[in-house]
């Protein structure tokens, strides 16, 4: 209080001294002054070039001070930071994503790997069993060639034998060694059909065997031949990927390289150079949606084949949803009559996804988190995301 009080008398004291002297200027008549006496008048400062004067202390009224004018050449660099900074961001994220996609194809291709070593193990195992199948059937019949050679040779010895029970006791010379003779060789001849019953048996047993275990043998080897044919789709795709990754990298250092030489280079010249460069930005970047799409069909063929999810997805966690609230599904899931439909292993038509039909305007939700890859929409349909 005493300061602020102090700053009023010595504010009191200028302003007394100031009239003061105004008095004095006007009471004293001051002579005609002569053409080189008088002061020269100075012309008035422009706003930029003197600085704005202080308030007068008495009046404490603010004086504005006029704006400088705005440079068009640095608010054009500054537009251009802005923007190549936004296009460096969105390369940024492109990259990020095609370093995530470079991850699960890698992973996809090592278990693809892994699961074709088994899949050639498996068929070595049931080459195999084909082969000790094969054995086993040549075994059996020549075994059933066997019987029936002996059983032809008994067929005509017992055909050879006298009719009369009376001769068969004249040549063996009593009644019980015929009647033993023929006893055993009636038994003899059930005991040849019962055991080529049984072989014949054995026989239909082992080609049953066999034709199954060449079912599977089959059904192996088309599993295998998928299996190489996702795995070289990912050895493409990872390629792919890979070089996407790269000329990303050099685009990345390209605008990283306008930014930093933006004032060494007229503003026209450096927006020329950033539409060049944002022009093969979109053309990466539709790049990349291509080989996520890729990526989703391989991963898709490979839930198909193995009966799971795809690599790289669990449901530990992740709750899916139906895409819409309200609809109807108009095809289901797997084996189909639809002949427009391709062939799937042992199905000549198979349908891989859940055809579903709602009305015009249905909101479409996603099941999960993810990166959307492919949109279609159909004439009588329409969905919004």
């Amino acid at each position: 209080m005493k300061r602020a009080l102090e700053a009023l008398a010595l504010a009191a004291s200028l302003a007394a001294l100031q009239l003061a002297a105004v008095s004095a200027t006007t009471a004293s008549p001051s002579p005609t002054p002569s053409p080189s006496a008088a002061p020269a008048s100075s012309p008035s400062p422009s706003p930029s070039a003197s600085p704005c004067p202080s308030p007068s202390a008495s009046s404490g009224s603010r004086l504005t001070c006029p704006s400088p004018t705005p440079d068009p050449t640095q608010a054009a660099y500054d537009a251009l930071k802005a923007r190549l900074g936004g296009d460096l961001a969105k390369a940024l994220t492109a990259q990020q994503n095609l370093s995530n996609a470079l991850d699960q194809t890698t992973a996809s291709e090592q278990a693809v790997s892994d699961q074709i070593s088994q899949e050639e193990d498996l068929i070595s195992n049931l080459e195999d069993q084909i082969a000790q199948l094969d054995s086993q059937i040549s075994d059996t019949q020549d075994q059933i060639d066997t019987e029936k050679q002996q059983l032809a040779a008994l067929a005509v010895a017992i055909y050879r034998q006298p009719t009369s029970i009376w001769m068969l006791v004249a040549r063996t010379g009593n009644l019980r060694d015929a009647l033993v003779a023929v006893a055993n060789m009636v038994v003899a001849g059930q005991r040849a059909h019962a055991l080529q019953a049984k072989l014949e048996g054995d026989l239909a047993a082992l080609q049953s065997q066999l034709d199954a275990r060449q079912t599977d043998l089959d059904q192996e080897n088309a599993t295998l031949d998928s299996l190489n044919n996702n795995l070289n789709a990912l050895d493409d795709l990872l390629n792919t990927q890979a070089d996407l990754s790269s000329q990303l990298d050099d685009l990345m250092n390209q605008f990283q390289d306008a930014l930093d030489g933006l004032t060494s280079q007229p503003p026209d010249v450096t927006a020329a150079l950033a539409q060049l460069l944002e022009a093969q930005e979109a053309d990466l970047i539709q790049q990349s949606y291509q080989a996520a799409w890729s990526q989703a069909q391989v991963g898709a063929g490979l839930a198909l084949l193995n009966h799971v999810l795809p690599l790289g997805t669990t449901l530990k966690g992740v709750f899916l949803i139906w895409p819409m609230t309200k609809f109807t599904i108009t095809q289901p899931f797997g084996p189909t009559s639809v002949l427009l439909e391709p062939s799937l292993g042992p199905y000549p038509h198979f349908h891989t996804g859940i055809d579903i039909a709602a009305p015009l305007g249905t909101p479409v939700m996603a099941a999960a988190d993810g990166l959307v890859v492919a949109v279609h929409t159909p004439r009588s349909a329409t969905a919004t995301t």
